[in-house]
């Protein structure tokens, strides 16, 4: 970087540390702007994005259509709540309902909304039939506000800021004799990620989810699916779940539906929606039109021949994981995920690796203290991932090094 632009930058990081609550651990790269897949910096330099805003940027940066449908509805309204009937809602619900085959679905602003009305479906299912337990499992992240935190286990998010909601438990995450011994006439709702992003790329097992489907036949519980990070096509279906042949009572999404704004959905069987009745939930904020019209470009995009091209990148992007293990099998242990959901298991600390490949020109991030996270959007390309390699490789010789 040039004198100038070092001196812009630490200016910039000095504001943020005078007035922002410090609970970042931010990559130390000021932003000029973001195109496709590539983020550049107020120096001119790209780097090759395979974080996609956490999993947000499911066309990539300023996607076209995206920008078109933003401009066009700012210049109708921006914002007139939930109390009038809304056109840009309508139309991604319907969009949602045919995607999805989910017949009713609730606008919310992010995931942990998504995960906090979920909750609330599930105790008043619960409330009616006496039972109250609600259970999550090691390695799930479901957002941050108490109900999410009440399912989740990680101590650095937890820590210090009990008591949680009563009636939660946390359980190991795919074993199948924990989930039998515990799961009983008691249990109201199971919430599960079936690819567990925050958990290092964790996919549920077969059997794991056969056990927990057969213990709902026998309890008549509800079961709800967390696909705020692995859904709406990340996986190269629109939910990981159809991976494993069933169907759950509720789904939780966000991130990547927004294109870049905030916006999440609770999508429900009518039995479950029918359970909260007007004035019981709501939102302010929910289903933000230019929200909405932006969801509608990416739902559009996703089922419109982009998730084919998720399921060919993956292939590709995981291959060509597997050949860099076997160069350096002293340091990777395991490649998981699919589409445009992997991770890199390494045998130690990943956040040096993310570090390295951040001065290499690409954008990852360490999830699960060993494994290097890749969720990048959608559309990118054999080339990309050759340059992600490259950039692997490189890090990879030093660190062995």
């Amino acid at each position: 970087m040039s004198e100038t632009t070092l001196a812009a930058s630490a200016a910039l990081m000095e504001r943020e540390h005078a007035v922002v609550f410090q609970t970042y651990r931010r990559i130390p790269v000021a932003i000029e702007r973001a195109e496709g897949a590539r983020i550049i910096d107020v120096d001119g330099r790209s780097y090759l994005d395979m974080l996609g805003g956490i999993a947000v940027n499911a066309l990539g940066h300023s996607h076209p259509r995206i920008i078109s449908a933003i401009e066009q509805q700012i210049t109708r309204y921006m914002h007139v709540s939930n109390v009038f009937y809304q056109e840009p809602q309508v139309a991604l619900a319907e969009q949602l309902v045919k995607a999805s085959g989910y017949p009713r679905v609730f606008f919310t602003n992010s995931g942990a909304e998504s995960t906090d009305g979920a909750l609330k479906l599930a105790r008043r299912y619960g409330s009616a039939r006496g039972r109250y337990d609600v259970i999550g499992f090691t390695g799930g992240f479901h957002g941050r506000t108490y109900g999410a935190l009440s399912l989740m286990d990680k101590p650095l998010y937890k820590d210090g800021m009990g008591p949680f909601l009563p009636n939660t438990l946390v359980l190991p995450f795919n074993d199948v004799d924990a989930l039998e011994s515990r799961v009983d006439e008691n249990t109201c709702a199971v919430m599960i990620e079936f690819l567990q992003g925050e958990g290092g790329i964790q996919s549920a097992t077969q059997e794991f989810v056969d056990a927990l489907f057969a213990l709902k036949e026998t309890y008549g519980f509800l079961i709800i699916a967390d696909e705020v990070q692995s859904g709406i096509g990340r996986t190269g279906d629109f939910f990981s779940f159809e991976a494993y042949g069933v169907r759950p009572d509720i789904v939780t999404v966000a991130k990547a539906m927004g294109g870049g704004l905030p916006l999440g959905a609770i999508l429900a069987t009518e039995e479950a929606a029918a359970l909260l009745d007007k004035g019981m939930h709501g939102t302010t904020y929910g289903g933000n039109p230019v929200a909405c019209v932006a969801g509608s470009v990416v739902v559009d995009e996703v089922c419109s021949g982009l998730m084919d091209h998720v399921q060919n990148i993956g292939v590709y992007l995981y291959e060509q994981l597997q050949v860099l293990m076997t160069e350096f099998p002293e340091q990777i242990r395991e490649i998981r995920g699919r589409g445009c959901m992997q991770g890199v298991v390494l045998n130690t600390d990943a956040a040096p690796y993310v570090q390295d490949l951040l001065r290499n020109g690409v954008i990852a991030n360490a999830t699960a203290g060993n494994v290097i996270r890749l969720v990048p959007p959608f559309v990118i390309t054999n080339d990309d991932v050759d340059e992600l390699l490259r950039a692997l490789r490189t890090v990879m010789s030093v660190q062995r090094g």
